[in-house]
């Protein structure tokens, strides 16, 4: 039986990296870890340059049809970072 001031090791986590500022980066992380699960594999295996730096996600694709894709699904590829991460982690994309 948890007591009142019990947390699970994920809120525990959680807490810890909010203290310490590295949410962000945390969850920045991930995003690049889990960008086959967001985007699926074909894409990825084309994604050569992925990194995330002041709300924007950076790509480097070398396919240009499947940048065009990805330049027409910007939004929903944003909403499905920000509900993954819980927050407003990206608001743009830059195509390199």
């Amino acid at each position: 039986m948890r007591k009142a001031n019990d947390k699970s090791l994920k809120e525990a986590i959680e807490q810890m990296l909010n203290v310490y500022k590295i949410k962000r980066r945390f969850d920045e992380t991930a995003i690049v870890t889990l960008w086959p699960d967001l985007v699926g594999k074909s894409v990825a295996n084309r994604t050569k340059e992925l990194f995330i730096r002041d709300k924007k996600l950076f790509l480097r694709i070398e396919s240009s049809v499947i940048k065009h894709e990805l330049v027409m699904m910007r939004e929903q590829i944003i909403q499905k970072i920000n509900e993954f991460a819980k927050t407003e982690l990206v608001a743009d994309i830059i195509f390199l």
